[in-house]
């Protein structure tokens, strides 16, 4: 039994002590694993179960208490070996754990040996080990990405469930709560007291969550940014009940019903078969003046989180635009602008369509990453970040004049 085998054993016996096990966690943790709370109970409560002298026993136990989906086996195993036994996985070659527990410890440990003692090693041109795919990915632009890497980011994509901003409701419910007096409870409790008003009950009103509507640009401009942007559009439907998902290209198509299917690549092959004008042209302006006049005033957008994933190109007029845009912010709550262009250097919102829609939109942020959408995540949820003041300031002034079309309306 050489050496690092020896130390592993050890750590092993060590394991016991609740200390050790915080250490082992909080480096699964620094890594990049969600480990609950419960997860490390029934991970210590294991190990009265095994033989902690066998590194396979305990680390089954590990994976099977510790790992939650199959994408962070590979960062389990490398936090494992490092810790039990001194061996950085970012230095060694992709391996599976069947191929592990083939060779067995003593002969990994003993290649190992071999190649420190080899100055010049030699070693297949692998894909190398990191602690976490989405991390690295987490900034890169998605038509940068390649298709494997954009599948990874699918998967992080699915696994976003936006927290919808709360507002209050016409509902009320008992409770100590004072916001108003509940007279009938007050009064029956006072029938119990020979009509005295002793205690007084209370009522309060209750929340819901908002409505929020996707509007996603499926037209050829946007096409680099397309399907992750359905996909945003999938994971708020997963979210919550209230949301209604459209496409947005040279006409309208409502996709809720598609992507309301839990299997995301079912969701989006649905909504791409539904979608007859994929990757075509562009009429942002006709678009959001269709889906305003079909279901915004009938009560979609009446108070809604309206969230527009579009780079701002319109063929149009863009006073079309402009007039369609007007109306939707007098209904919605919120309009937030998603440009996937945004994060290009020097990017300035010099289109015709984007110039006349950006006033009146309460935000305008960055949509090309899966950083930028997990930002978003925080904005529907009303605790992101804002529009600076300068981009408010125009916003409200712009928003304060009439529009050219109701300058026409009137003038007719």
């Amino acid at each position: 039994m050489n050496e690092r085998r020896e130390q592993g054993i050890a750590n092993q016996q060590g394991i016991a002590n609740q200390h050790d096990v915080a250490r082992f966690v909080a480096a699964l943790r620094s890594a990049g694993l969600d480990v609950t709370s419960d997860a490390t109970v029934a991970f210590v409560d294991s190990l009265g179960l095994i033989n902690r002298d066998d590194p396979i026993q305990v680390y089954w136990a590990s994976r099977a208490c510790l790992v939650c989906c199959t994408d962070d086996i590979g960062v389990h195993d490398a936090v494992f070996d490092r810790f039990f036994f001194g061996v950085d996985d970012m230095l060694l070659p992709p391996m599976s754990i069947d191929r592990r527990i083939e060779i067995g410890f003593d002969e990994l440990d003993a290649s190992d040996d071999d190649r420190n003692d080899d100055p010049a090693p030699s070693r297949e041109p692998d894909q190398a080990v990191r602690f976490s795919a989405v991390e690295s990915l987490r900034e890169r632009d998605f038509a940068d990405c390649s298709a494997a890497e954009l599948d990874e980011l699918s998967a992080a994509i699915d696994r976003l469930r936006p927290t919808i901003e709360q507002r209050r409701a016409r509902r009320q419910r008992a409770g100590r709560r004072r916001d108003m007096v509940d007279i009938r409870r007050s009064i029956d409790a006072a029938i119990r007291t020979e009509g005295e008003v002793l205690t007084l009950r209370h009522r309060h009103r209750t929340k819901r969550p908002r409505r929020v509507v996707v509007l996603v640009d499926v037209s050829g401009s946007m096409e680099p940014y397309a399907r992750m942007l359905v996909r945003f559009g999938h994971a708020v439907a997963q979210a919550t009940r209230r949301a209604e998902v459209f496409a947005l290209g040279t006409r309208v198509t409502r996709i809720t019903r598609e992507l309301e299917r839990r299997h995301p690549d079912a969701a989006l092959g649905a909504a791409a078969a539904s979608i007859e004008d994929w990757s075509g042209g562009t009429r942002l302006g006709d678009g959001l003046r269709e889906f305003v006049d079909r279901w915004g005033q009938r009560g979609v957008a009446r108070g809604a989180i309206v969230v527009i994933l579009s780079d701002g190109w319109d063929r149009r007029d863009p006073a079309d635009l402009e007039a369609a845009m007007a109306r939707l912010s007098r209904l919605a709550h919120r309009i937030i602008w998603v440009n996937p262009l945004r994060a290009s250097p020097g990017y300035a919102p010099l289109a015709r369509g984007m110039a006349a829609a950006l006033p009146y939109c309460d935000e305008f942020v960055d949509g090309h990453s899966f950083a930028s959408l997990d930002a978003l995540v925080a904005i529907i949820a009303g605790d992101g970040r804002r529009a600076d003041d300068a981009f408010r300031a125009a916003s409200l002034s712009r928003v304060a004049e009439p529009s050219r079309a109701d300058d026409a309306a009137g003038a007719r």
